[in-house]
C-alpha cells in the first residue's frame, strides 16, 4: 500500500532509506539542511527540500503532520534528533522511526514518543558477524540473542535433496523451520518437508545460529562424502 513518508537527515542511512522507499513506490519527502545532500537525492525521490527540521513553523508549512510515517535519520546530533522527534509527534505524525547511535540516545527517543528506535550500525554489525561463521547465509535478521531469520541461496550440496533429508524439520535434531522458498517468480509458503531444493532456490529459515551452523556443516560433509564415493565407483 502506497504511503507518504518523510525522511529527515540525508546521510548514508537517510539517503539509502529515502531512495529505497521511493523505488518501492512510496511518496517520499526528503529533508536536510545541507543543500548538497538535498541536490544529490532530489532526482530519486518525490520531493527534496533544504530545511532546518528543528523549525516547527517550516515543518508545518511543508505539511509534515499529514504524512503517514516520519523517519529521523540524524544520529550524531542528539539534540536535533530529540527535538525533531518531539516536533513530529506534536504535529501529529502517527508513526515516527528514529535512528539512535547509543543505548542512552535510544532510551531518550523512546521516552519522548518515538514509535520505533533503530540502531543501524549495531544491526549491520550483527549481520556481518553472523556471516563470519555462516558463510552460505546471504542475509540475517536477529530476533533474539542467538536466534534469527536467515536467507540462503541454495548451495550446491542442497540441490536435488528434500528439506527433511537436509535436516530442515520443526521437530527433531535441530528444529529448524523453512517457512518460505523463492523459486524464480514463484513463492512457496510453508513448503512441505519433502519439497526438493532446486538450483538457485532462496530459502528463508528460522533457527538458532548454532543449529543452522551445525546443519550446514553436516549437509556439506555428507555431500562431500557422497561425491568421493561416486568417484571410487
Amino acid at each position: 500500500m502506497k504511503k507518504q513518508i518523510v525522511v529527515i537527515g540525508l546521510g548514508r542511512f537517510g539517503t539509502s532509506l529515502a531512495t529505497t522507499l521511493s523505488c518501492l513506490g512510496h511518496d517520499v519527502l526528503a529533508l536536510d539542511r545541507n543543500e548538497k545532500e538535498v541536490q544529490n537525492v532530489a532526482p530519486q525521490v518525490t520531493h527534496a527540500v533544504q530545511v532546518d527540521a528543528t523549525n516547527e513553523a517550516l515543518l508545518k508549512e511543508l505539511g509534515v503532520g499529514s504524512f503517514d510515517i516520519a523517519i529521523v535519520g540524524i544520529g550524531a546530533r542528539v539534540d536535533s534528533s530529540v527535538l525533531i522527534t518531539i516536533l513530529l509527534k506534536k504535529l501529529g505524525v502517527p508513526y515516527v522511526i528514529a535512528k539512535a547511535d547509543s543505548e542512552l540516545h535510544g532510551s531518550i527517543l523512546e521516552k519522548i514518543g518515538a514509535d520505533r528506535v533503530v540502531y543501524p550500525e549495531c544491526e549491520m554489525g550483527v549481520r556481518v558477524a553472523q556471516g563470519v561463521t555462516l558463510l552460505d547465509v546471504s542475509d540475517y535478521m536477529s530476533l533474539s540473542p542467538g536466534y534469527g531469520v536467515s536467507k540462503l541461496v541454495a548451495p550446491p550440496y542442497f540441490v536435488d535433496k528434500k528439506l527433511n533429508e537436509l535436516g530442515f524439520v520443526t521437530k527433531g535434531k535441530w528444529e529448524i523451520a523453512v517457512f518460505l522458498i523463492v523459486r524464480d517468480k514463484e513463492v512457496i509458503v510453508s513448503p512441505r518437508q519433502n519439497e526438493t531444493v532446486k538450483p538457485e532456490d532462496i530459502l528463508i529459515v528460522a533457527s538458532s545460529h548454532d543449529d543452522l551452523e551445525k546443519l550446514l556443516a553436516e549437509a556439506k560433509k555428507k555431500a562431500e562424502e557422497a561425491e568421493k564415493n561416486n568417484e571410487k565407483k
